[in-house]
């Protein structure tokens, strides 16, 4: 049965699509367990990082579940109700507070694309590969979704996977900026766990912060959020884990920071 499960360690929530049969295709019902599970990790202060995998090791997600679209996308108003909900489900997860890393091995597709272009940082395997066939469905794919793949890769690359609806491996991915790094299938675990770890263990409001920031320099000078920006910066020279952190480097010892 498709579904998404999630598992908390050591501040670190992973959530996992779980639907191999389809290569882990994305149900209406996968949607919704994504956002409530998304929902409980914001609301943990524990939760420091949040990776997103896919299950079965043949895929990240190979897009939405076609199974459904005969229902869903059939009538206007069925097809208003699903990109409503994966519009939900793409914002929720770019808006996230806290860092996300897409662990992506073999296939990511289409929607699957979409969901991990909305994580921060994009740690692949060398048998993944890349695509959105929408021009091959006969799909329109919204200003909303293309932004983001814009803002990382360009809009050169952008438009060619548009155009051609073609699948890029590994290392044209990494040579276009579509994901972070490449690693041997036997490794992306330990590498994604490792890099979630150091996440974890630094200051989470200076973490915070920092993608707070970033967002907002991505963005026009109109639409940037200046006084958010310095109000999460105010935050931090004010927090206990600035104090913290200067008595650890004084005193020449790993900092335990409480997010406070």
């Amino acid at each position: 049965m498709a579904n998404v499960s999630a598992r908390l360690q050591d501040g670190i929530a992973w959530m996992t699509l779980d639907n191999p049969a389809r290569l882990n295709a994305i149900s209406m019902a996968m949607w919704q367990q994504a956002l409530q599970i998304m929902a409980d990790v914001a609301a943990d202060p524990s939760v420091r990082v949040l990776v997103i995998s896919g299950a079965g090791g043949k895929a990240f997600a190979s897009g939405a579940d076609i199974s459904e679209f005969k229902d869903q996308r059939e009538q206007a108003e069925a097809v208003a109700h699903y990109q409503a909900l994966t519009q939900q489900g793409y914002g929720t997860l770019q808006a996230m507070a806290m860092p996300t890393i897409a662990m992506v091995r073999g296939y990511c597709l289409g929607g699957g694309t979409a969901a991990a272009v909305c994580c921060d940082i994009r740690i692949c395997n060398e048998a993944a590969r890349f695509g959105i066939p929408a021009a091959r469905l006969g799909l329109g794919y919204g200003l909303q979704r293309a932004q983001g793949l814009v803002d990382l890769i360009g809009p050169a690359h952008a438009k060619e996977m548009f155009f051609t609806g073609r699948q890029f491996d590994a290392q044209e991915a990494l040579h276009m900026g579509l994901v972070n790094r490449v690693v041997a299938d036997e490794q992306i675990e330990a590498v994604v766990t490792q890099m979630a770890r150091d996440i974890a263990d630094n200051a989470p409001l200076t973490v915070r912060s920092a993608k707070l920031v970033v967002d907002q320099a991505l963005k026009n000078d109109g639409q940037r959020d200046v006084a958010a920006a310095d109000r999460a910066v105010a935050a931090c020279f004010a927090s206990d884990d600035y104090k913290e952190g200067r008595a650890a480097f004084m005193e020449k010892r790993k900092p335990r920071f409480s997010g406070r």
